[in-house]
This record gives structure tokens, C-alpha cells and sequence, in this order.
């Protein structure tokens, strides 16, 4: 009974919490787990039977649609291979038609598939006890189908939920369509159940970590579900293209880390069809997926070479259709030009390491023209990565370029805050990332303000030393070196 007991008050809590950011952003008529949304006039009731009789069935039918999505993805050896006229599986042995037949109980047990396999996965899981008196922080964003919020919860552990959006326009046109808030708010649910079944499915480090879930009623059948997964930063590309080269660099290699991984998933080849930065967030600097409601495991049907066109804005791609009747690789196509014009084009060129700029060019003339498939691209940014924190772009460097300067170790340093660069890891002053002192010399160098620069203890992501240059406070640890 004390754990239905908080259960129910999570769900209360969590109810006020949604309630009352909704409110402060002048949305009103939300009161989720729990009550009912009113959206329609009271002669909805009175309508013609038939008519209701005929919506109804048409939402149950979209319902059933819904839950044929998912119930593949809760297999194991499950690849999804092709389809008919209607979208089913083909001949797969294990294609949607066989489960049905052999297994029917997964059809009518949709939510406690989905619950049973997030507990396999991890046993320490969040539940709706989780969320017992925690504090709501912000509003993460607010799309079509989802509400998503920052919320610490009572150990301090900040974390982000995701609800369905009660005023958001799938709801909203649902209930214009079937008149059936109750109804609507379990088929609009579906995206999060089935995101939470591709997460337990696709655990990858750049893929954001499942936590739990909440479902309030039998399964949730209701619609009232919460997702809880681990608190990103929302991606900011201006943010980033002020960042340095070697942070843009880390985000470009972790996303074609993760399409190595989703070209060949425990789902097979996985396209994802909303490839925007808003689809990503980034925790402690590495870089995650954290919307994959919109990603499918289909590949695509072919008769001709002509059904295997990728389109796109500015131009269009070919893949050949195999004698199977495949558009082969075309979901990694699509990824990766997705990746090129979303990421690599804003971040990868501009102020490259000189020794990297044909590698990068390469790498751009690859991508952009779908030369390479994912695993050559991998190998390509890898190398890059081998050079970069190796030093072997430095041997052209003489080493006699640190001569001119003297070493001055165990002591502070100060100067003028006025000496600021761009790109830097720091708004108050010069702060670069270094292999070592000659690198840094040969920066210095280059600054006409530049008299002095001091290398720290602290190290960036690849290993780096970071390098300080003219800055007001410095490290009596610090090693200085003066021009």
C-alpha cells in the first residue's frame, strides 16, 4: 500500500508540476494524471450514434496501426527488411504476421512488453516513486506530439521527463478527428512508448541513457506516461561555432560515431528522419540523441533504380535497387548527408589545424558528394583524431621556435585581461588548447599581443594541455614562458 500510496502522490506532484509551468507559458486547460480535459462542447454527446459509432472505430484502427509499429521492435532478432503494399514485414521469419500468430499476447500486452524489457535492461530502473517531491526547473521544449521538462528530483539528481503534449497539435487535431480525448491521449502516447522501446534497443554512448518511466492507469493505456531519461544541454550551434576547432570536431565525430553504430543496430539499418540539432543534446561535451521517435528501421522497397532516390533540397542521389528489392544502404545515405549539411558544413572547416586542412576537405568532398559509406567516414575522422592528439601534425614545426623564450617554473603570472582571442575556452582571456610548448610557441607567435603564455595542468578532452596567454591570474603550479 505505501508504495501505490507514492505512486499516486508522484503522479499528483507531477500533475501540478506540468500544470503549472503550462500556466506560466498562458496554456491553460491542462490538468495531466488526472481529471479530464475538456476540448469539446457538450453536443458532442448528443451526436448521432452512427457517426460516433464510425469515429470510434477509425481511432481504434489507428490504435491498432500504432501498436504494430512497436510490437517488432520488442523482438530480439528482429530486422526489418522490406514491406508490402500495406507496410508490413515481408518474408522475414520473424515479420509482423508470424508474431501475431505465434504470439498474440504481445499484441495485448503491449505496455508490459515495453515495462519488462526496460527491467531487464536495468534493474535499478526509475518508476513513478522516482519522482515523489521532485522540483520542476524549466520547460526543455514543446513540439507536436511531447512536453519536455527539467526537474530535480528529491536527492538533488537533476533529470528530463517527457509527457505527451496535452495542448500540442497531434492532441489537438486527434480530437477534432475522433472526438475522444481519452482515446487521442493513448494514441497520441504511442511516440513515447515507442521511444522508450527504441531507447532500451539501441543503448549506444551517444544515445541518451533510458532512466525509467511513469505510467499511471493499466499500462498506461490512457496515455499518461512520463519518460525519464538523463539531463542534456539542448545543442546550441551558434554557442558552438564560437567554440574551438577541437570541440566542433568532438561533436562531428561523436555523430558519426553514432550512424556507424545505427547503420548496422540490433534493429538493422536505422534512418533518422528528423536529423536537426534540436534532435540532440549534449552531456558532460559528448554528444546524444535524445528524440528518436521519428527514427525507422525500414529500409526501402524497390522495383527500379528510380524508387532509390534520395531527395533532398539542393539535389538529389541515386542508390541502386538490389535483386532483392532493396534500396540498399539508402537510410546510411541518408544519414550521412543529413550529417554533412546539418553539422559538417558549419563546423568542420572553418580555422582547422593547417596539417588537417586536405584531411578535412576530404572528408567534406566525401560526405557531400556520398562517396564514402559510414565506415570509411569513421575511419577518416579517426585518423584525424590518431594526428590530432599524437602531434605528428606538428613535425613541421622547428624545434627551435620554443629557443626564444624563457622558462619560468613554480610561479604565478598576470597581465593584461585586454589580450583576448577568437575562438577561446575562455570570454576573459586568450585560452587555447596545446600538444605542447612549441605548438604554443608558434601560437603565441602569431599574436602580436602575445609576450608570454603559460601551460597548465588541465587538459581538454583529447588530452590536450590548455594554454594561457596573458591572462590576470595564473597557477603557481603553472609552467611560464616569457618572450
Amino acid at each position: 500500500m505505501a508504495g501505490m500510496g507514492n505512486s499516486l502522490r508522484a503522479a499528483a506532484l507531477l500533475a501540478f508540476v506540468v500544470l503549472s509551468i503550462l500556466v506560466s507559458l498562458l496554456i491553460s486547460s491542462v490538468q495531466q494524471f488526472g481529471g479530464t480535459v475538456s476540448y469539446v462542447s457538450n453536443a458532442t454527446v448528443a451526436a448521432d450514434e452512427e457517426e460516433f459509432a464510425s469515429l470510434r472505430g477509425a481511432l481504434i484502427h489507428q490504435l491498432s496501426e500504432r501498436r504494430k509499429e512497436i510490437i517488432p521492435l520488442l523482438l530480439p532478432d528482429y530486422h526489418v527488411d522490406g514491406g508490402d503494399e500495406n507496410g508490413l514485414p515481408g518474408d522475414s521469419p520473424r515479420s509482423l504476421h508470424n508474431v501475431q500468430t505465434q504470439d498474440s499476447t504481445l499484441d495485448y500486452s503491449l505496455w508490459n512488453e515495453i515495462a519488462h524489457g526496460s527491467r531487464k535492461a536495468r534493474m535499478d530502473e526509475m518508476d513513478c516513486d522516482s519522482l515523489v517531491d521532485m522540483q520542476a526547473v524549466e520547460i526543455l521544449g514543446s513540439g507536436y506530439t511531447k512536453l519536455g521538462v527539467k526537474v530535480n528530483l528529491a536527492g538533488g539528481q537533476p533529470v528530463a521527463l517527457k509527457l505527451v503534449n496535452e495542448q500540442g497539435i497531434d492532441m489537438g487535431k486527434c480530437v477534432e478527428d475522433f472526438r475522444d480525448p481519452r482515446g487521442c491521449r493513448e494514441l497520441v502516447s504511442y511516440k513515447l512508448k515507442k521511444e522508450i522501446v527504441l531507447l532500451q534497443r539501441l543503448q549506444h554512448p551517444n544515445v541518451i541513457k533510458l532512466k525509467g518511466h511513469c505510467a499511471e492507469g493499466r499500462g498506461g493505456e490512457d496515455g499518461r506516461v512520463t519518460v525519464i531519461l538523463e539531463q542534456g544541454n539542448p545543442l546550441q550551434m551558434i554557442q558552438l561555432l564560437q567554440s574551438p576547432w577541437e570541440d566542433r570536431f568532438r561533436v562531428c565525430l561523436d555523430l558519426v560515431r553514432l550512424l556507424h553504430f545505427l547503420s548496422d543496430s540490433p534493429l538493422g539499418s536505422v534512418a533518422l528522419l528528423d536529423f536537426q540539432p534540436r534532435q540532440f543534446v549534449t552531456v558532460s561535451g559528448q554528444l546524444k540523441l535524445t528524440d528518436l521517435d521519428d527514427a525507422s528501421a525500414a529500409e526501402t522497397s524497390c522495383r527500379t533504380h528510380a524508387d532509390c532516390t534520395l531527395q533532398f533540397p539542393h539535389r538529389n542521389f541515386t542508390v541502386l535497387c538490389s535483386a532483392r528489392g532493396m534500396c540498399e544502404g539508402l537510410n546510411e545515405k541518408r544519414n550521412i548527408y543529413n550529417a554533412y549539411r546539418y553539422f559538417f558544413t558549419y563546423l568542420l572547416p572553418h580555422q582547422a589545424p593547417p596539417g588537417f586542412t586536405h584531411l578535412v576537405d576530404h572528408i567534406m568532398n566525401s560526405t557531400g558528394e556520398l562517396k564514402a559509406d559510414i565506415n570509411q567516414t569513421l575511419e577518416a575522422f579517426e585518423h584525424i583524431l590518431l594526428l590530432y592528439k599524437s602531434g605528428l601534425h606538428l613535425d613541421n614545426l622547428p624545434p627551435s621556435i620554443i629557443g626564444d623564450y624563457a622558462v619560468m617554473r613554480g610561479m604565478g603570472t598576470s597581465g593584461s585581461a585586454a589580450y583576448r582571442c577568437w575562438p577561446s575556452y575562455s570570454q576573459q582571456g586568450c585560452v587555447l588548447s596545446v600538444h605542447g610548448a612549441r605548438e604554443a610557441a608558434f601560437i603565441c607567435n602569431s599574436h602580436s599581443q602575445c609576450s608570454s603564455f603559460t601551460l597548465t595542468g588541465r587538459k581538454t578532452w583529447t588530452g590536450q594541455s590548455l594554454l594561457l596567454s596573458f591572462l590576470l591570474h595564473g597557477s603557481c603550479s603553472d609552467v611560464v614562458y616569457l618572450f
